[in-house]
């Protein structure tokens, strides 16, 4: 590590806000104020304490309009003028629904208190002042500036920046699953400039960094000593909350974030909630209900008036003084109460709990569950479940989406030479016939977890402690994996990415290293020229050491460099003479930047001397490997006995490759890495400094000592695209080129090696700009990029390599069923177009017949021209081929278009989204090449926003986070990348063809229950209004209601309110297997919102008719029209149940009369029989419209045999009547299936045989 040492009195940069933090028990009474100023470590994720629940909770619960409607009709009850009913009556139904509302909210809280106080009580070791030593405290009790210490597998209680570790290098290794999900270990490194033995008393340094922020990856800030030094501070030297401290016996820290200000809190926001777009619909559809209300009580106000005006000689008691006017404005206020039914009150409520139901059977669907992995679904969105029966276009990313995530190393280029690496090819073939042959060993979560708390043990790191958010016991994982030796992994290890199988040719010539200094006279190098041998030494030796490998053992944990050896000192006297002899110099060549010659330096004697010894070395080296290969098990287990943990699958394939070349990396500190290299054995590597990869730069690079030449060297691996820019022209630059376009065509990833050689002046001037950039707090960021893009420049391609990574199981036809259904599938990726081309062609996006459409531009002017071309030669291809199709949808699946980053950007510029735009929506699907995370979510917006359509992203990494959050539904996959994306997602589904079953089936039933439930209530509801509105008619308009008061109000409440809870959450309309065969079906749902039919309500003119002449009252009048239309109302539910149907049988027979009127004998008694047979099959052709079709036809039949043959003129209804009714249902039902489901009809026509039905 470094520092940049400053006096005091040299400018300081500082930032506008800023973060002091000093030792708690400090003597300065200012820098105390400023820490107690500070939040504490307490956390309250609770919503309400006892005394705010009741006033917050209501504010809450008015933002919902329809409440406050509801509280200003109870309380214009309560005006004598107006009143309808009992004042206190009306109160009822606000009441009930706040308090349940109130209730669940109780509930919810409940839970998150109790959790809170779990994590609040925890215990840590934190330094008191007055006893001089650390004591037992509650996290709660941490404050910033207190010193905590820790033991291995504790949990990191507050974000600390390290003072110590018991680890003599100064390193810490954290696990940050509680925090993003990765497993692998992330190493800490200790602030520099501190002895080796830690004691708070003696600390009296002050901190000064950012304020608290939601970035994990970023912290800015220094640390001033007493003496006036300065040390930069960055996410190295943090330990964040929550994460969990593995590998390391004891650290200490001082706390800069606590409680709610500390990264995890900031980042912990919860269940995500939007408003989905049938509740949208939803607003929009009761403010029409307010305005037929409005509607309907002008009318009663306005016939009361002049109901009052042409009264005369009243045989009942009339307010003669007031004016028609006056009480036609009291009764429109009177009517506003009685026809409150007709908004329907507890349909909020009904769909929260219907949501809830609905993610209950999503979440436990075995179907989604990955046995691997020991995963599920999560639903994290817990309102949006509707609108995954909606969606038009899927946005996917495809590594690690499409595709495993687990790269295997395929083949490589060197020198501008092509090792087509056929043995590994074959080898691979074989994974892909017999997949379990690899996932036998693929790592897991749990195993890998299990492993590290087994190695902590190794430690003597006895202290365990609880995981932040559940309590779970680790032993019996641990006694399990200790009985299963061949467990034995590491992150992204896996059999298939392990064992790769060498190129013959280029083994023989890395092998060649070492008998070419002791053949040099015999010519050797007429096959292998110097400088090649050189390339390929440089190669592998990138691939070893450019990269964050951690290497460990089961029996050790970490494998480091320690202190210098006999045995280092006699590989470093070898290295000097290997130096002498071989001198490697740098110049300039025609043909390559730059160019080795290799030149003997020695004397004769000290040749030979050099060559003994390397003889030697090699003897030794390839004696110890035959006698491992002798001993058949050992060898497998010395094999197995190194375990990488990378913080990417690309990194882990490229370290497994160069090691089946014994190319090794043994060991890894900080500043030291030990590598072996064939025929020469293990050679300490100085390692001075990392950058490390970031989107912006799409590169990694080390500065190095070289271990053979001493010289400083510069490794970068990166994209082929950034890489190529920045080398120097050659002869390899050409080849590798076409190789790299052979690699994407087979749909390879592909990167790029280079490497620059630096001066001492030129590192030494680079090093100080670096450390001034470390130490910067205000565009530290800026700083460090513009850096690293100073060194790297002017490099030396090397080669390149090709990782293969294979789909995922079952996603061809998953893609192949969500375009059946109507989506359009968009990949978005950052690899190169033939790559993503390559992988659409496997996935079957795109196919034989489809025309490829590729936009590659280097200019605006060029693009815009393209653009144009494009769609005036796609709209030619459409004509041409429109008659020839008979899917509407089919017109524009025949092309697929490609369009690179660059020409990108100039698509999205305001100018040209429209052209953009209009060429997408007439293509089957898009490729989005070399796309950046910030245009993927430019992408997702501007088709969310312009086509007005329901979007879904789905990713798995945190390059993909944004495109999640933009979409109207975000999904993440957990897979190899953490779970950044998980996080920020809606739902998160282990496996991508998890999203056929999510969208076609869950998607299609939740839609389908909640628009028919909404339809349903709105349906009941003016049905009832309308017997309440019919009798108006016939009460002078006066406001008065032939049902009970009680009855009314607690129609919606308790009547009607069971029924649709029950199909919301459980009905199928269609079978599961039956939407998965036929996704065309998913489809068919979005037409299911029909416009809502006012019904003609008949039973209020048969009870008039019925009880005419009576001396009944008003409550005998409408006890009856109330049961019927309850019945009615109810038997509307059963009708629409699929469920129900099932339940019942495979056939409904209805039977009037004795018998069966298919029996054997003819009968004379008046009977009907009509059947619904066989619901699964109607199923499949859209169940619900088969079975309302034949309904129709068994009502018609009823109606035609309860018709008395000889009716006398003017008695009873004729069927002449019903001609036009039946003229209709005939002609419905000749027409074939309406998308549109007309049930008033069927209700009606039900109502005429009920009437008839004695």
């Amino acid at each position: 590590m470094h520092s940049l040492k400053l006096p005091f009195h040299i400018h300081r940069e500082r930032l506008p806000r800023k973060r002091i933090v000093g030792p708690s028990f400090a003597e300065d009474e200012d820098l105390k104020k400023v820490l107690k100023s500070y939040q504490s470590n307490k956390i309250r994720t609770t919503k309400y304490s006892f005394l705010s629940f009741l006033p917050k909770n209501l504010f809450e619960q008015l933002h919902r309009i329809a409440n406050i409607y509801f509280i200003f009709l109870a309380a214009l009850n309560f005006v004598p003028v107006v009143e309808a009913f009992q004042p206190e009556v009306s109160l009822v139904p606000i009441v009930l629904v706040l308090s349940v509302t109130a209730i669940k909210d109780v509930f919810e809280d409940f839970r998150r208190f109790h959790s809170d106080r779990l994590v609040n009580r925890q215990l840590c070791d934190l330094y008191s002042s007055a006893q001089k030593d650390y004591v037992d405290c509650c996290w709660k009790d941490v404050r910033v500036g207190d010193f905590v210490r820790l033991s291995c597998n504790e949990i990191i209680p507050a974000d600390m920046v390290l003072l110590y570790s018991s680890d003599p290098r100064g390193v810490c290794y954290i696990e940050t699953a509680n925090l993003d999900g990765e497993t692998n270990l992330k190493q800490r490194q200790v602030v520099s400039d501190l002895p080796l033995q830690f004691s708070p008393e003696n600390f009296h340094s002050r901190i000064e960094c950012e304020n608290p922020n939601n970035d994990l990856n970023r912290f800015r800030g220094f640390i001033e000593h007493a003496s006036g030094v300065r040390v930069g501070l960055h996410s190295s030297n943090v330990l964040l909350r929550s994460c969990t401290i593995r590998n390391t016996e004891t650290v200490i820290g001082i706390v800069v974030y606590a409680g709610h200000e500390t990264k995890a809190m900031m980042n912990n926001s919860g269940p995500r909630y939007k408003r989905s777009l049938l509740e949208r619909r939803l607003n929009r559809d009761i403010l029409w209900c307010v305005a037929l209300l409005i509607v309907m009580c002008l009318i009663a106000a306005v016939g009361h008036g002049l109901w009052l005006k042409n009264l005369k000689d009243p045989i009942f008691q009339v307010d003669g003084e007031m004016s028609p006017a006056l009480a036609a404005f009291y009764v429109f206020w009177t009517m506003i109460i009685v026809l409150q039914v007709l908004i329907p009150i507890s349909l909020y409520v009904s769909i929260e709990i219907v949501k809830l139901g609905q993610i209950y059977f999503i979440h436990n669907d075995l179907d989604m569950y990955n046995e691997e992995q020991d995963s599920r679904i999560q639903c994290r969105a817990l309102n949006i479940t509707e609108d995954l029966g909606q969606i038009q276009y899927v946005f996917s990313d495809k590594t690690g989406t499409l595709t495993e995530n687990k790269m295997v190393f395929r083949r490589c280029s060197i020198f501008g030479v092509e090792y087509p690496h056929e043995e590994n090819a074959r080898r691979l073939a074989v994974y892909e016939e017999d997949p379990n042959r690899g996932a036998s060993r693929t790592v897991t979560l749990k195993s890998a977890c299990s492993r590290k708390s087994l190695t902590c043990r190794s430690l003597s790191c006895n202290r365990s402690s609880v995981s932040l958010h559940t309590l779970t016991a680790e032993s019996g994982e641990e006694d399990q994996l200790s009985s299963h030796p061949q467990a034995k992994t590491a992150a992204f290890c896996s059999p298939m990415a392990k064992d790769v199988v060498p190129d013959p040719a280029l083994e023989k010539k890395l092998n060649s290293l070492c008998s070419s200094l002791l053949h040099l006279s015999d010519g050797l190098f007429k096959t292998t020229s110097n400088l090649e041998l050189t390339y390929i030494t440089d190669f592998f030796l990138a691939l070893t050491i450019c990269n964050t490998v951690v290497v460990s053992s089961p029996g050790q944990p970490r494998h480091v460099v320690s202190g210098p050896v006999s045995s280092i000192h006699l590989i470093l006297n070898q290295s000097r003479k290997f130096h002498n002899l071989f001198s490697f110099s740098c110049s300039s060549h025609p043909t390559c930047g730059t160019a080795f010659s290799i030149t003997p330096s020695a004397s004769n004697q000290d040749s030979k001397e050099a060559l003994k010894e390397a003889q030697i070395s090699s003897d030794r080296f390839k004696g110890s490997m035959e006698d491992q290969d002798e001993d058949g098990s050992s060898g497998e287990d010395s094999e197995d006995e190194l375990l990488y943990e990378a913080e990417s699958p690309d990194e882990a394939a490229l370290v497994h490759a160069a090691r089946a070349y014994h190319c090794t990396l043994r060991a890894r500190s900080p500043e030291n890495l030990l590598v072996e290299l064939p025929g020469i054995g293990s050679l300490p590597v100085r390692l001075l400094h990392v950058l490390p990869f970031d989107s912006n730069r799409k590169r990694m690079s080390v500065v190095v000592r070289h271990p053979l030449t001493g010289e400083l060297v510069v490794y970068t691996k990166g994209a082929d695209s950034v890489i190529m820019d920045l080398e120097l022209y050659s002869h390899i630059r050409e080849q590798t080129q076409k190789h790299l376009d052979a690699y994407a065509r087979e749909g390879l990833r592909t990167l790029c090696i280079a490497k620059k050689v630096l001066e001492e002046e030129e590192y030494d001037v680079w090093m100080k700009r670096q450390l001034l950039a470390e130490s910067s707090i205000e565009n530290r960021e800026e700083l460090l990029l513009e850096s690293a893009q100073r060194l790297e420049t002017n490099l030396t391609l090397l080669g390149s390599t090709g990782i293969v990574d294979r789909l995922q199981e079952e996603v061809p036809e998953t893609i192949e069923a969500l375009q059946r259904a109507g989506i359009k599938v968009w990949v978005l990726t950052g690899d190169k177009q033939e790559t993503a081309i390559n992988i659409a062609n496997a996935c079957k996006l795109l196919r034989s017949s489809d025309q490829l459409l590729t936009a590659n531009c280097d200019n605006k002017d060029a693009c815009a021209a393209l653009l144009n071309e494009l769609i005036v030669e796609v709209q030619c291809g459409q004509e041409g081929v429109s008659e020839q199709r008979e899917d509407p949808s089919s017109g524009s699946t025949g092309f697929i278009l490609a369009i690179d980053g660059r020409t990108l950007d100039w698509a999205l510029q305001e100018d040209l989204r429209s052209s953009f735009l209009e060429l997408s929506r007439k293509c089957k699907a898009v490729l989005c090449c070399r796309s950046t995370p910030l245009q993927k979510s430019k992408v997702v917006q501007l088709v969310r926003d312009h086509l007005r359509v329901m979007t879904l992203a789905v990713g798995d990494g945190a390059n993909d986070v944004s495109m999640i959050q933009v979409a109207d539904v975000g999904i993440g996959i957990s897979g190899q990348e953490g779970m950044q994306a998980v996080m920020s997602s809606d739902f998160a589904i282990p496996r991508f063809h998890h999203l056929r079953k999510l969208l076609l089936v869950h998607g299609h039933w939740c839609y389908h229950r909640l628009a028919n439930m909404i339809l349903y209530f709105f349906y009941k509801n003016v049905m009832y209004v309308n017997l309440l509105f019919w009798y108006q008619f016939f009460c002078g308009f006066s406001g008065s209601v032939m049902i009970n008061s009680w009855v009314l109000i607690l129609f919606n409440l308790l009547f009607t309110s069971v029924p649709p809870l029950i199909y919301g959450v459980l009905d199928q309309d269609t079978a599961a297997d039956a939407l998965e065969e036929h996704p065309e079906l998913y489809q068919a749902a979005l037409r299911v919102i029909a416009s809502l039919v006012l019904i003609q309500v008949h039973l209020f003119c048969f009870s008039k008719q019925a009880l005419a002449g009576s001396d009944v009252d008003g409550l005998s009048f409408g006890s009856p029209i109330n049961t019927s239309a309850l019945f009615i109302i109810l038997l509307h539910q059963v009708i629409e149940s699929h469920t129900l149907v099932r339940i019942c049988g495979s056939q409904v027979v209805l039977v009037t009369g004795p018998q069966c009127c298919d029996g054997p004998e003819p009968r004379s008694e008046p009977m009907v029989c009509f059947c619904v047979a066989d619901m699964d099959s109607c199923a499949r052709l859209v169940s619900q419209r088969c079975l309302l079709f034949r309904l129709r036809a068994a009502l018609q039949h009823l109606l035609h045999r309860l018709q008395p043959p000889h009716q006398p003129a003017g008695g009873g209804a004729s069927a002449a009547e019903h001609a036009p009714l039946l003229r209709h249902l005939c002609r419905h039902h000749s027409d074939g299936p309406d998308p549109q489901v007309h049930t008033q009809t069927h209700t009606d026509l039900f109502v005429h045989v009920i009437i008839k039905t004695k």
